[in-house]
């Protein structure tokens, strides 16, 4: 079922993408550039967007730590000059296991402060302008990239999954509350992906897929209309039947699968 305006035809759209210089968000800037996209790429890493740029003509490399508050609004009012943006997606992501054995305060503070703040000083900066857009007749798409890490508590993501089931709740109300204006809004839920955040993990990592499959997979999400774009659908299938499971029932089957 359909919750959104379809996003078919990229050409002469302008996307904004946030944590774009590796992974996830970078395939999905490339993949949205060779459909005609403008693609503007935000990062830490101006030497990487700089890199995109050179190599994807008609991109705009712009350099950003969203948790600088004045960079954020500097950046969103650089990109607002050219006109609201048709899509704006937040893939900014910080990720290390941690177990409750070894609470870490200050790891848990830097997840929350990238992976949730960043997403809500990037709202902050351009929802007016994109308000002001859809009420003009021009709506566009807000897109937050979380993970099946939110859905439910899980060993070792003491830090990570509650931040991600942050911006699981936070595109639900959204949609809530942008859907009748006509601007999209859908969460993205990826399973296991191999990028810089995942090379550490120390297990075997079910259903691994690669970033260009899973930037295949949100851009199919995005095309359908989707509100909950997840992938791949072997493995988060599972994952989302045990977010219906009792408290008696849920605990056992982690620790069972995870060995945990």
């Amino acid at each position: 079922m359909s919750l959104n305006p379809p996003l078919r035809d990229w050409r002469g759209r302008r996307a904004w993408l946030i944590g774009a210089s590796s992974g996830i968000g970078r395939a999905t800037a490339e993949a949205l550039h060779a459909r005609g996209a403008q693609v503007i790429v935000s990062a830490r890493r101006g030497d990487l967007l700089e890199a995109f740029a050179a190599a994807h003509p008609g991109s705009v490399a712009l350099p950003l730590d969203t948790a600088d508050a004045a960079q954020v609004q500097a950046a969103a009012a650089q990109v607002l000059a050219g006109g609201a943006p048709d899509l704006v997606c937040y893939c900014a992501g910080y990720y290390r296991d941690m177990r409750a054995t070894d609470f870490d305060l200050s790891v848990m503070r830097r997840h929350e402060q990238v992976n949730y703040d960043g997403a809500l000083q990037v709202l902050g900066a351009v929802l007016p302008g994109m308000l002001a857009a859809a009420r003009a007749g021009r709506p566009g798409h807000v897109s937050l990239v979380s993970s099946v890490a939110g859905f439910r508590g899980l060993p070792k993501s003491l830090a990570y999954g509650p931040t991600k089931a942050a911006l699981i709740h936070l595109a639900e109300a959204l949609y809530l509350d942008l859907h009748d204006l006509g601007l999209g809004v859908s969460v993205i839920n990826p399973g296991f992906v191999a990028t810089r955040l995942t090379a550490g993990n120390d297990f075997s990592m079910p259903a691994l897929i690669t970033p260009d499959a899973a930037a295949a997979a949100i851009l199919r999400g995005w095309e359908r209309g989707q509100f909950d774009i997840h992938f791949p659908k072997r493995f988060t299938r599972w994952l989302k039947l045990l977010r219906v499971l009792p408290y008696p029932w849920y605990f056992p089957a982690v620790r069972r699968f995870t060995g945990l």
